[in-house]
C-alpha cells in the first residue's frame, strides 16, 4: 500500500514535465505573432492587392455606376507614364520631399542640441511646447496657417506691411502653386521638427561625458564635437529618423490637400493629392489606384537604396 501510495503520489509531478516536452515549441514563436500577423493581412494585404486588382481595370464614373469592372490590361499605366502632368507631380514631390526632410533634420537636431545645454527648467518649457505642436491635430494646425496667411486679415500681410515691405495689401499667399507649398513646408516642419528634436535629446543622454570633455582637452570646436563626437555615436539615430521623415514626408496628403486643395490649377499637387484628385473629383477610379501602385512602386525603389545603407552600418558595428 505505501509504495503504491508513493508510485501514485509522484506521477502528478512527472505529467507538467512530459506534457511540457510534447508541446512544439518551435511553433510557439508563429503562434504568438499570428493575431498581428492576420491583423495586418486583413487591414493591409488585401486592400493593398484589391488596389492592385483595380489599377489593370477600366472603372470611371459610368463603370462605377454600372457596376462593371472590365480589364484594360496596362492602359492605365501607359496613360499615366505618357502624361507630362504626372511626370512634373513626380518631380514637385520628390523635390517637396526632399526640402522638407532636410529642414527637417537640420532644425530638429540644432533643437535636440539645444534641450541638452538648457538648464531643467527651461528644457522642459521648451519639451512642453515641442510636444503641443507635434500634438496638435493637422486639420486644425492647417486652419491655422491659414488664418495666418489669409488674404484680407492674415497676421503676415500685417507684418510684411509693418516691416516697410510694398504690395501688401490684401496680398493672396495661395496665388501660385509654388508659394502654396512653401506654406505647405512651412507647416510640415513645424509638426514635423519635435519628433527629431526630442529624439535627438533622448540620444545625447546616451553620449558619455567623458567624450565631450576629450574633445576639449583636444581643441575641437562646437562644430568639430558635433561631427568627431555627437555624430558617430548617434549615427543609427539619424539613419531611421530619417528614413521615417522621408516616408511620412512623402506620402503627406491632409496638410496639403486640406491647405488649398492641390491648387491653385492643380499647381501644388503631390502624388498622393493627385491620386485622390484623380479618383474622387475627376472620377477615374481606376487610374487612381494605378497612380497610387506607381506611388508606392517609387517610395520602395527610394527606400531600398536606403536599406543597404542602414544594413551596411549594422554590419560595420
Amino acid at each position: 500500500m505505501t509504495v503504491h501510495s508513493q508510485g501514485a503520489a509522484t506521477a502528478p509531478q512527472d505529467a507538467p514535465h512530459q506534457a511540457g516536452k510534447s508541446l512544439p515549441s518551435g511553433w510557439l514563436p508563429y503562434v504568438l505573432v499570428a493575431p498581428a500577423v492576420l491583423s495586418m493581412a486583413a487591414l493591409l494585404l488585401y486592400p493593398l492587392a484589391k488596389n492592385v486588382i483595380l489599377s489593370f481595370q477600366k472603372v470611371d464614373k459610368i463603370e462605377f455606376i454600372q457596376r462593371k469592372a472590365p480589364f484594360n490590361g496596362v492602359e492605365n499605366y501607359t496613360q499615366l507614364l505618357g502624361d507630362s502632368h504626372f511626370w512634373t507631380v513626380v518631380v514637385r514631390t520628390f523635390a517637396f520631399t526632399a526640402a522638407n526632410v532636410a529642414l527637417i533634420m537640420v532644425i530638429g537636431s540644432l533643437l535636440g542640441l539645444l534641450l541638452n545645454r538648457l538648464g531643467t527648467w527651461m528644457r522642459l518649457v521648451l519639451s512642453m511646447a515641442l510636444v503641443m505642436a507635434w500634438a496638435m491635430p493637422i486639420v486644425a494646425s492647417v486652419t491655422v496657417f491659414q488664418w495666418l496667411f489669409d488674404e484680407q486679415f492674415g497676421v503676415m500681410n500685417w507684418v510684411m506691411r509693418t516691416l516697410g515691405f510694398s504690395g501688401y495689401e490684401q496680398h493672396n499667399w495661395f496665388e501660385t502653386g509654388w508659394s502654396t507649398l512653401v506654406i505647405v513646408t512651412v507647416l510640415v516642419v513645424w509638426g514635423s521638427v519635435p519628433f527629431v528634436a526630442l529624439n535627438m535629446y533622448a540620444g545625447l543622454t546616451t553620449v558619455g561625458a567623458e567624450l565631450y570633455e576629450a574633445a576639449r582637452m583636444d581643441g575641437a570646436n562646437g562644430w568639430q564635437t558635433f561631427w568627431q563626437v555627437v555624430f558617430p555615436n548617434l549615427k543609427p539615430f539619424f539613419l531611421v529618423t530619417t528614413f521615417l521623415e522621408v516616408i511620412w514626408v512623402f506620402k503627406a496628403f491632409t496638410q496639403v490637400y486640406a491647405m488649398n486643395r492641390g491648387g491653385p490649377d492643380r499647381a501644388s499637387e503631390t502624388l498622393p493629392v493627385f491620386a485622390f484628385v484623380e479618383g474622387q473629383s475627376q472620377g477615374h477610379y481606376a487610374l487612381a489606384a494605378a497612380i497610387s501602385v506607381l506611388t508606392i512602386v517609387m517610395l520602395v525603389v527610394v527606400m531600398s537604396f536606403y536599406f543597404r545603407l542602414i544594413l551596411k552600418q549594422e554590419e560595420e558595428q
